[in-house]
């Protein structure tokens, strides 16, 4: 069965916030977002009120990783430092999976949602050149390597780091991407509304690669002007297509919009197109 979830809202400010909106809306998980202070690889790693929080609840954890993660930073202090910072969440996420064993669907990997760091590029008078596309090689390696440790890590554990869509795959992100899904430690995140509002560019290469698709990010949007994160119903996408693949897949899914009430709205409307969400397991 799907089951939804959703983000860590910055108008909460504590996870007993979240955890209460969670269990009112009758959500199944939320995804602890890393690019807060409060949920860093040390606390997660760490803070075992964090997890008997969500057992009290009947709920359990994803998590959204940092977004400025760059494990292909030509500067390997700062590299090694984002590798480190992988290590230490996966470690955590381990300590996770007994939430999803007790709440969720054992069957579904535990998910590390990633994004594809662009890094820095040069304006020239007539283009601009990615610093990644011109030290391809370089880059490469680093995503070697990168697999190779993450593998490690991983083990046996049932943990898999998706990587998500924002505003575009390059073709060197592409590149890399493939390289990753030849791992089962890897997977994709479809985030339906970067989706509309990039232009649906990246819909093909999702499409191609549909098999390693097992995370979805619900939220809608248009394409001009390009906007996203509304609350589903707001927007112009096709929300009855993505959900019935979702559904194919068994893919879990994040109702991704950044507010309360815009939660609330898409949690409604899923009831209206016939996708309820079903309430939690009690602890």
């Amino acid at each position: 069965m799907l089951e939804f979830g959703m983000p860590t809202l910055i108008e909460n400010r504590s996870i007993a916030e979240n955890i209460a909106l969670c269990r009112r809306l009758g959500l199944r998980f939320i995804e602890l977002n890393m690019n807060l202070p409060e949920y860093q690889a040390a606390i997660l790693d760490g803070d075992e009120g964090l997890v008997r929080a969500a057992a009290d609840a009947g709920i359990y954890y994803t998590v959204h990783l940092d977004e400025n993660l760059n494990i292909a930073d030509f500067n390997r202090l700062v590299s090694d430092a984002y590798f480190e910072t992988m290590f230490r969440t996966i470690r955590a996420g381990e300590k996770l999976l007994s939430l999803r064993d007790r709440f969720g669907d054992s069957s579904k990997p535990l998910t590390l949602n990633m994004h594809m760091n662009h890094g820095v590029h040069f304006t020239l008078p007539d283009r601009k050149v990615q610093l990644f596309a011109r030290h391809f090689d370089l880059y490469r390696k680093s995503f070697a390597l990168f697999r190779e440790r993450c593998e490690r890590w991983i083990g046996n554990s049932e943990i898999k780091i998706v990587i998500e869509n924002t505003d575009g795959f390059p073709d060197y992100e592409e590149k890399a991407i493939e390289y990753l899904l030849e791992s089962p430690c890897f997977g994709l995140t479809w985030d339906i509304g970067h989706s509309k509002a990039s232009g649906e560019k990246d819909v093909p290469f999702i499409l191609e690669h549909r098999n390693a698709l097992c995370h979805f990010h619900l939220h809608d949007g248009t394409e001009r002007p390009a906007r996203d994160h509304l609350a589903l119903g707001d927007g112009e996408i096709d929300l009855r297509e993505r959900l019935r693949l979702a559904d194919q897949l068994q893919a879990r899914c994040v109702l991704e919009t950044k507010t309360v009430s815009g939660l609330e709205k898409s949690a409604a409307y899923l009831h209206k197109l016939g996708f309820p969400i079903r309430g939690n397991s009690q602890p």
